[in-house]
């Protein structure tokens, strides 16, 4: 190759690469939008409102959300999959958008991995192990205890096939080797009250769902499903203190940009929507959801917890035989 021919091809790779720096220090120059799978009101529209103001402030764009419900979370996901990676759409995801549709729908309209790339997971919620007050089992070993001297008799209801409190009960039977009879209520309050009335033996809800009637003293609380113990009932005890190894259910969400946006694109999301979430005044507020934040770690931790997830949970839904249409 001539010195000519060299020189032209240095230069021209360079303008190349000073374009595209150029292009990602622009960004952004124009609003983001932020869709999010839940109606407005709910705890996930909530997460995504405060986040966005945050970003809004500190991206000098506005951010602006967009409720597109249905089917389990997947046709707004679905639709953020689809979108230009270019920088300027987003979308509340979480560990039921991005590793359980995965496995409950045919063809959810995406692939987690192929068409995503998860910024961050920002909190968790924890699932609590309830029974009803009378239930004399004062731990998780007693009320396996009961399970063993009853195979297949004990009950334990949930919000619908394939919800977090479904898939619980599922864990719960693989890593103890007990069977249980899986009792799904058409919504997560009905199946919060069977446990209540003691229609059913027992039951494993997100934690903030229930706590305001554990602390009515209308159910008892066994362990939370999360690694550490929950800052909302700290005086319960995880699944895995109270003896079942390899238990953990910490329903996450986060937020998520098409495949093939540029990282620094997705570096600085990160950075920015880390730093929002360490603030005490979100952390507060979001504990009053029942989010616990989760600490902040880079892109590829994401990714990592995805893929981790999606290998955990898949022969898991599997194993249940749970589906969604």
């Amino acid at each position: 190759m001539t010195l000519t021919k060299r020189t032209f091809l240095a230069t021209t790779f360079a303008a190349a690469a000073a374009s595209g720096t150029a292009r990602a220090q622009a960004w952004p120059a124009k609003p983001i939008r932020m869709i999010v799978p839940l109606a407005p009101g709910a705890t996930a529209d909530i997460v995504a409102r405060v986040f966005a103001e945050g970003l809004g402030k500190a991206l000098g764009q506005t951010v602006v959300v967009e409720n597109k419900t249905g089917a389990g979370g997947t046709i707004a996901t679905a639709e953020a999959a689809r979108s230009p990676a270019d920088g300027y759409t987003m979308a509340l995801v979480s560990q039921g958008t991005m590793v359980f549709n995965i496995g409950l729908y045919k063809a959810p309209g995406y692939d987690s991995l192929k068409d995503l790339t998860l910024v961050t997971a920002t909190g968790g919620v924890s699932n609590v192990l309830i029974v009803h007050p009378d239930n004399p089992a004062k731990s998780v070993a007693d009320l396996l205890a009961q399970a063993r001297a009853k195979p297949g008799e004990l009950t334990y209801s949930s919000g619908g096939v394939g919800t977090s409190h479904h898939m619980s009960g599922v864990l719960l039977e693989l890593r103890t080797g007990i069977k249980l009879q899986h009792v799904p209520y058409r919504a997560t309050p009905a199946g919060i009250q069977a446990v209540a009335n003691g229609e059913v033996t027992m039951g494993l809800f997100n934690t903030p769902t229930v706590i305001g009637l554990i602390k009515g003293g209308k159910l008892k609380p066994l362990a939370v499903t999360s690694e550490k113990r929950s800052g909302l009932l700290p005086d319960v005890p995880t699944m895995i203190e109270s003896g079942v190894k390899d238990y953990v259910v910490n329903t996450w969400m986060g937020f998520a940009v098409p495949a093939g946006v540029p990282e620094p694109v997705v570096g600085r999301l990160n950075a920015e929507i880390n730093r929002i979430g360490q603030l005490p005044p979100v952390r507060e507020r979001m504990l009053g959801q029942g989010i616990e934040m989760l600490p902040a770690e880079p892109p590829a931790a994401a990714q990592k917890l995805v893929r981790d997830d999606l290998a955990l949970w898949l022969p898991i839904i599997k194993a249940s035989g749970a589906s969604a249409e």
